[in-house]
Formats: structure tokens, C-alpha cells, sequence
């Protein structure tokens, strides 16, 4: 726990972690005042395409938890970023929400359902029969498949959901391609997580709840993968994999005891 509480930044995923559902998990608000404290670099790293950083702040502001947006990276930016970098002046086919939408706009990326180069999906409310049908016209006719995130499911208040990779697996399926996942584990969003961060992947932790997405990231990227069981995982789950955390905690707020 020393040498956890020893590194200078911090990248931390946000459902399961931070919170679940409407509702902040035990020990998140000590985990914060301790990382201001303590002048830590921290990004709250999130695979949901679907809100902005703005938007995540009040999200958790309206919980009692004041960060600055600067504070938050999502995969929609992330994919946003990287369309934008493969193919100067590209235009997509996008099922998502408005946060993956703004962040392509924001990077010049055009939106249209004629001849796009990319056909992009993230989770969204608005996913359908049509969407999809559209979706693999496009893909058999040349775009490439693009997924935001490559997590299968994720929790709601509701419970378990499906998240982007089911949602995107009946394109696959029909067109027989298959798709480029850019959120987490991807190390594309983890070394520009540590960009932000302005620190070294030694000198960094990732936080997350997530066995297939944030401890195999952070092992990948050079990270401390800390795993947190206040999410998705259950210890019993954790021999399942053939990488492990380094560090197992009930909750995050356990750093800052």
C-alpha cells in the first residue's frame, strides 16, 4: 500500500469505482480530498461514450463531488482523436450518444449516413434494427467498423446492461468484420491518459473494477493495476484471468485510510 500511495498520478476508472448508478461508493470523497491533499495527478478514466466531461462533472457534482472537468477523459474522445489522426477530413456513421457526437464534431469529423469512412458505436438508448441495418450496408461498402469501447456489459441502476461490445457484435456477425476497439485496455487511451497526467507509467497507478479492461490495461501499459471490488469483479472471479492486480481493496476510499 506504500508504494501505491507513493506514486505521482493516478488514473482511476469511473463506474464501479467512483460510483454506481446515482450513488457515490464508500471512501470515493476521502480518496479525493486525500489525492488534492497530497497534490497527486488524477484523471478519472471512463470507456462510456455517451456524457462529456462537463457532463460527468455535474454528474457527480449532483452526488456531493466536486472535480474539475479537466479531471475526466472518456472513450469518445479518445476514438474521436484517433479517426481524426488516421484520416485527415473523415466523415462517420456514428450510434451513440451526444458526447461521442460533440467529440467527433470537435476534431473536424464530419457525420453522415453517405459513404462515410468510419462507422462508429458506442453505447446508446437510441440503438435499433435500423441503426444496425444502415450500419452494415456501410461497413460491407467499404467504411471500417469502429468501436468506442470493447466492454460486453456494464452497470446501470437497473443492474448489468449491455455495453458497446455486445452492442456492436451483430455488425460483426452480418458483415463479417470485425471491429478496432479504442477505450480500455486499448494503451492507445492509457498513454494518453498518462500524457495528461504528465507522469511515467512507473510512476502511475490504474484503478479500476474491471478485470478484462482495467487490470489488463494497467499490466499492458506499464501501470500499477489496482483492483477494486466495489464493481463488476468478485475476488472468487480473480484466478479466472492469467494476469492479476498487484493490489486487491474493497473499495478505493481504503488508499486514503
Amino acid at each position: 500500500m506504500e508504494e501505491l500511495r507513493a506514486k505521482k498520478g493516478f488514473i482511476c476508472d469511473m463506474d464501479g469505482v467512483i460510483y454506481w448508478g446515482g450513488r457515490l461508493l464508500p471512501g470515493v470523497k476521502e480518496f479525493v480530498d486525500w489525492l488534492y491533499r497530497e497534490n497527486k495527478e488524477f484523471l478519472f478514466l471512463t470507456n462510456n461514450s455517451g456524457q462529456t466531461p462537463l457532463e460527468l462533472r455535474l454528474k457527480l457534482k449532483n452526488m456531493g463531488l466536486d472535480v474539475d472537468e479537466s479531471h475526466f477523459y472518456t472513450s469518445a474522445l479518445a476514438t474521436a482523436k484517433f479517426v481524426s489522426e488516421q484520416t485527415h477530413h473523415c466523415s462517420a456513421y456514428v450510434i451513440g450518444e451526444p458526447g461521442l457526437v460533440g467529440a467527433l464534431y470537435q476534431c473536424g469529423v464530419a457525420i453522415t449516413d453517405k459513404d462515410p469512412d468510419y462507422v462508429i458505436v458506442g453505447e446508446s438508448p437510441n440503438y435499433n434494427y435500423e441503426a444496425i441495418c444502415k450500419a452494415v450496408t456501410l461497413v460491407r461498402g467499404g467504411a471500417k467498423l469502429i468501436g468506442t469501447n470493447s466492454d460486453l456489459t456494464g452497470p446501470s441502476s437497473r443492474g448489468i446492461i449491455p455495453a458497446c461490445r455486445a452492442l456492436i457484435s451483430p455488425i460483426e456477425m452480418a458483415t463479417g468484420k470485425q471491429a478496432y476497439f479504442i477505450g480500455k485496455p486499448n494503451p492507445l487511451m492509457m498513454r494518453t491518459g498518462l500524457r495528461l497526467l504528465g507522469v511515467h507509467s512507473e510512476e502511475a497507478a490504474m484503478i479500476g473494477d474491471r478485470m478484462d479492461t482495467d487490470i489488463i490495461g494497467g499490466v499492458e501499459s506499464g501501470l500499477d493495476p489496482i483492483l477494486v471490488l466495489s464493481g463488476v469483479t468478485s475476488r472468487d472471479e480473480i484466478d479466472q484471468f492469467p494476469y492479476r492486480p498487484r493490489l486487491v481493496l474493497n473499495n478505493i476510499g481504503e488508499i486514503a485510510d
